[in-house]
């Protein structure tokens, strides 16, 4: 009998341990739970204390910002119309001027440029920059910037030399080591020669400073000469080859013509034939003056000869 009240007692004190236990258990669940629900919605406030935080700051710079920003592009759009129609001013007034085309772009393009850069300055001012901090980065950015620019502001310094020493002009001839045309446009940064198939050659302004110069002007002497017989009549032919010339229209009455003999050669007469034309009109007069010759000789029966030998068999008798 005792055994089994002690028995019984046993059970009953491992139930109430248990269910201790188990109580204790679910407590501590429910306070590490309240815990957890705690520091969540603490993060929760902070995150959004944080976001209306940048929200006030954000409507804070546009405030500040905003409109500055605003005036800044205004300042920039009536800077460039105002550019557009000063510069449309000063081509027309340019037009009216003697002045050679490169130089009437050097002043168009300077005063758009002051115009336009003393619209930013004040921009820079409107949007709140500090106009001597931005000064003092374009000279210091300008310094690498004209390191790596070595070429290209070579050929603008020699665009500005060939504008004011004028060594040549456009529309006249020239030749550049080894490269000839007429001149087409002075460009910033490249002169264009036009040949006469209308192939056009680039050549970079700094390439031409220092360079042998050959201006041969807005006029050519072409080159030509025709052979004729040693029986011909010199009296007839020099006056014949002068009236050719004076008949053709693309000819230049001056400077005059140069007609004469240049060498005696083993098979004819040779004759020197120099006349003086514009420029374009180098390749069709020298075809004009070849033809015209051609017909003239002909209808007055002085012969061109052609390369010839004679040659002699000798018997032995």
């Amino acid at each position: 009998m005792l055994l089994q009240i002690s028995a019984a007692n046993g059970v009953t004190n491992g139930v109430t341990n248990a269910i201790t236990s188990i109580t204790n258990a679910a407590a501590s669940t429910n306070a590490a739970a309240s815990g957890n629900a705690a520091a969540s919605g603490n993060a929760i406030e902070k995150l959004g204390a944080k976001m209306a935080a940048f929200e006030t700051e954000l409507i804070k710079l546009g405030t500040d910002y905003g409109l500055k920003a605003l005036v800044a592009i205004g300042i920039l759009v009536v800077g460039f119309i105002v550019t557009r129609a000063v510069g449309r001013t000063v081509q027309r007034w340019l037009d009216g001027q003697q002045m050679e085309p490169p130089v009437k772009t050097l002043i168009l393009r300077v005063v758009r440029l002051l115009i336009m850069i003393g619209f930013l300055v004040v921009a820079l001012d409107a949007a709140g920059f500090p106009i001597t901090t931005v000064v003092a980065g374009i000279g210091v950015a300008g310094v690498g910037v004209g390191l790596a620019l070595q070429g290209v502001l070579g050929n603008l310094v020699a665009w500005l030399t060939i504008i004011f020493t004028k060594p040549f002009r456009v529309g006249e001839y020239v030749e550049i080591a080894g490269v000839y045309g007429q001149v087409r446009n002075i460009e910033l940064f490249s002169t264009f020669l036009t040949h006469a198939d209308m192939s056009i050659v680039m050549i970079p302004n700094r390439k031409i400073i220092g360079e042998i110069l050959h201006n041969y002007g807005k006029i050519r002497q072409l080159d030509l000469s025709v052979g004729v017989a040693y029986g011909s009549n010199m009296n007839e032919v020099l006056p014949l080859l002068r009236q050719i010339l004076a008949n053709n229209p693309r000819v230049l009455k001056t400077p005059e013509p140069g007609v004469g003999i240049t060498a005696l050669a083993d098979c004819s007469i040779n004759i020197a034939v120099k006349p003086w034309t514009a420029v374009p009109d180098c390749g069709p007069a020298s075809a004009e003056i070849y033809a015209a010759i051609i017909e003239q000789f002909r209808a007055h029966k002085i012969e061109i000869p052609f390369p010839q030998r004679e040659v002699r068999l000798l018997e032995k008798n």
